[in-house]
C-alpha cells in the first residue's frame, strides 16, 4: 500500500528524473543540419554522402539530385538504393534538374569544334581518352535507368522538385541549414531564383567546384584535365550560368573547395581495405560499390565542413564564373578583394590545402562506423 509520503517521494523522484533528463539534453549540442546537393552517380559521388550521413552529430535534412557525372534519374535510383542498403531510408531524396539552364550536349559539341575537346563531360561522355583508366562507360539517354548492380530501390523519391525543397526547408529553419553543393549547381541556382530569400535563409554554402592553380607536377589521368585548362573544372563547366547565379545570391558565407585542395588525396590500397573491411552497412556498401582509385574530390569539400580543422591553408578571394560562350566558357575567375570589377562577385573562402591524412582518416572511420539515426 502506497502512503501519502510514498506518493510524494515517487513524485519527487519523477520530477528529479525529468530535470536530470532536461539537463542532459541541454548539455547536448543540437545536430548540425545540412542538405546535400549532388550529382549522385555511383562511386566518387555516393561515397562522400555516406561520409556525411554516418556522422552522428549531423542531421541530413535531404539529398537533392541533379545531372552531372550521370543523369538525374539514374542518380536518384542509386541514391535511394544506397540509403536502403545502409539503413537510412528516413532521409528524403529529391529529384532536381536533368539539364543545365542553357548549355546542352549539342551546344557543347559545337563548342568543341571551335575550341577543342573537353577532357571530361560527365553524362555527355560518349567516348573516353586512351589515357583514362578510371572511366565509367555509362553513356545513355537522360530518361534511361540501366539495371543497378546493387539492385533496384523499393523506396520512392519525394514528390517535390529540388529547388522547391531547398527553398522550403531553409525558410522553415532560417540560419540553421548548410547547403553542401557537391555537384553542378543547377538546383541551387533554380532555388535562388524561385525564392530570393533562399541564400540568406541558409546558414552557409560549401561547394566543391572551381579551379585556381591545381598542382600538375605529378601527371596522372586527372591532372591531365588541368595542364592546359587550369581554370576549367567540371561542376562549374557543366552549367556555367547556374554557377554564376549561385555565386551572386545573398549568402551569409561561402566556402569554395576547388580541385587544388584535392590533389594527392587518393586512398592507398591498404586504406581502401580498411574502409571496406568492417562489418557495418556503410563499410559493406563501400566494399562492393565504392570507388577506390579516384581522388577524394567531394569528400574533401564534405570534410572541410564537417571538420574545419582539416584546412591547412585558405585565401579570401572575389570569385566569379565566365558565361561568355567563348574559349573560356565555364572557367573560374578570381581577384584579390578590391581588384574585382564590383559587379556582384562575392568574396569567398577558397581552401587551398588540407590535412590529407586527417581527411583520409575521417573517411575511413565514417565507413567503419555503425549506422545511427
Amino acid at each position: 500500500m502506497i502512503t501519502k509520503l510514498g506518493t510524494w517521494r515517487l513524485a519527487a523522484c519523477a520530477v528529479a528524473t525529468l530535470l536530470l533528463g532536461a539537463a542532459a539534453f541541454a548539455d547536448s549540442p543540437p545536430k548540425r543540419k545540412v542538405i546535400i546537393d549532388q550529382d549522385a552517380f555511383r562511386g566518387p559521388n555516393i561515397d562522400p554522402m555516406i561520409m556525411v550521413i554516418q556522422d552522428p552529430d549531423i542531421e541530413v535534412v535531404g539529398i537533392t539530385v541533379e545531372s552531372g557525372d550521370g543523369w538525374q534519374k539514374e542518380s536518384v535510383a542509386q541514391t535511394l538504393r544506397m540509403l536502403e542498403l545502409i539503413g537510412r531510408t528516413d532521409i528524403p531524396v529529391v529529384p532536381g534538374a536533368t539539364y543545365p539552364l542553357i548549355d546542352s550536349e549539342e551546344e557543347t559539341r559545337r563548342w568543341e569544334k571551335l575550341y577543342g575537346k573537353l577532357a571530361y563531360k560527365g553524362a555527355w561522355m560518349d567516348s573516353w581518352p586512351s589515357y583514362n583508366t578510371m572511366n565509367r562507360p555509362h553513356y545513355h539517354a537522360a530518361d534511361v535507368v540501366p539495371p543497378l548492380p546493387e539492385g533496384e530501390p523499393t523506396t520512392k523519391p519525394l514528390a517535390e522538385m529540388a529547388a522547391s525543397f531547398l527553398a522550403r526547408k531553409t525558410r522553415e529553419a532560417p540560419g540553421e541549414i548548410t547547403i553542401l553543393a557537391l555537384g553542378p549547381f543547377t538546383n541551387i541556382a533554380l532555388a535562388a531564383k524561385l525564392d530570393e530569400g533562399f541564400a540568406a535563409n541558409s546558414k552557409e554554402l560549401v561547394i566543391m567546384g572551381g579551379s585556381f592553380n591545381p598542382d600538375t607536377s605529378t601527371v596522372d589521368e586527372f591532372s591531365l584535365q588541368f595542364i592546359n585548362n587550369p581554370r576549367v573544372e567540371f561542376n562549374s563547366r557543366w552549367d556555367p550560368e547556374a554557377a554564376r547565379i549561385m555565386l551572386h545570391a545573398s549568402w551569409r558565407k561561402i566556402t569554395v573547395v576547388p580541385t587544388d585542395a584535392t590533389v594527392g588525396t587518393t586512398l592507398s590500397p591498404a586504406q581502401v581495405s580498411e574502409a571496406g573491411g568492417a562489418d557495418t552497412p556503410a563499410s559493406r556498401y563501400f566494399s562492393h560499390y565504392g570507388a577506390p582509385g579516384f581522388p577524394l574530390w567531394d569528400e574533401t569539400a564534405a570534410a572541410v565542413w564537417m571538420d574545419p580543422g582539416i584546412v591547412k591553408r585558405s585565401d579570401q578571394l572575389a570569385v566569379d564564373i565566365v558565361i561568355d560562350h567563348g574559349p573560356n566558357y565555364g572557367a573560374t575567375l578570381s581577384w584579390a578583394p578590391g581588384f574585382n570589377p564590383g559587379l556582384g562577385e562575392p568574396v569567398v573562402t577558397v581552401v587551398r590545402a588540407v590535412d590529407v591524412a586527417r581527411l583520409q582518416r575521417l573517411f575511413i572511420d565514417s565507413m567503419r562506423r555503425p549506422t545511427t539515426h
